[in-house]
């Protein structure tokens, strides 16, 4: 039996590694990966690799062995994730797998925008599957937001059309703890957590965070969704990122994404990280 984890090179999947190898031998975890040379790290770690990749299920029919614990992280691209994830889930079913963890979103069935659809669809794909399961239903990275410090520092301002809504966010090390937790933990079979961060913020109080670390005035500027999606365009981005990105805006002001559940905390078993941490550990980066 071998903890596993798809998409180990990712920003996420890496972390989950990591977080696994701080409780378990690496004999004893197996990277699915789509680049060996990528994986060569993971590989000179102990960790073994496992070629394969979502878009050909084929060369997932040995990846999965009778016994394994699976997380499947959520694929990257938006628009072929139910093919991708449906041959994951098919390929540990054929195998059969003690458990399927499934990094989804926030809310689960209750997440009406568009980023959420393929995130319902793999979780319904996943019960009927019948497959010993644990949904781990992450809210927003915080990085999300800090990884795109520049154009906020260039600019002096926040932008977003997200009006007052408050973001319950926590950074990729967090979620990658929880998704160890339970990889490596009793109890969790058919268990629904919903993750996100011990403190919701709003956008204002993240241009404020950003001005105190770094000592410039930042301000949080609400706009129109329309124009959010043509600064967004204007920035480089696709128009259909742009579209979902400004959507997601949308589900914040709804409420969407400011849930406090504390199941990631508890999981974890320490507070989530603050905004201040994280939004001062890039600034000093940047």
């Amino acid at each position: 039996m071998s903890i596993v984890v798809t998409g180990a090179t990712g920003e996420l999947g890496r972390l989950v590694v990591d977080q696994l190898l701080t409780a378990v031998p690496a004999n004893e975890i197996a990277a699915v990966v789509r680049d060996e040379k990528k994986a060569a790290p993971l590989a000179a770690r102990g960790v073994e690799l496992r070629v394969a990749d979502y878009d050909r299920p084929e060369s997932l029919k040995d990846v999965f062995r009778a016994g394994d614990r699976v997380l499947l992280i959520s694929g990257s691209e938006v628009g072929r994730r139910v093919p991708q994830h449906t041959a994951v889930i098919d390929a540990a079913k054929a195998a059969g797998v003690a458990q399927l963890a499934y990094t989804g979103v926030l809310g689960g069935p209750d997440a009406d925008f568009r980023l959420a659809a393929e995130h319902k669809v793999t979780e319904q794909l996943i019960l009927d599957s019948g497959l010993p399961h644990t949904f781990l239903r992450n809210g927003w990275y915080t990085e999300n937001y800090t990884a795109n410090l520049a154009p906020v520092l260039a600019h002096g301002a926040v932008v977003a059309n997200a009006g007052d809504g408050r973001v319950a966010s926590a950074t990729r090390a967090d979620y990658a703890a929880a998704a160890a937790a339970v990889l490596t933990g009793e109890g969790h079979l058919g268990a629904v957590y919903e993750l996100s961060g011990d403190v919701a913020w709003s956008f204002a109080e993240y241009a404020a965070e950003v001005a105190r670390a770094t000592g410039k005035e930042i301000v949080h500027k609400n706009v129109p969704a329309a124009v959010h999606h043509e600064i967004l365009v204007g920035a480089g981005l696709p128009e259909g990122f742009a579209a979902i990105l400004v959507d997601v805006d949308a589900a914040i002001e709804r409420g969407l994404l400011a849930g406090t559940s504390g199941d990631l905390a508890r999981l974890i078993g320490r507070p989530t990280t603050p905004l201040a941490e994280t939004v001062a550990a890039a600034v000093a980066s940047a």
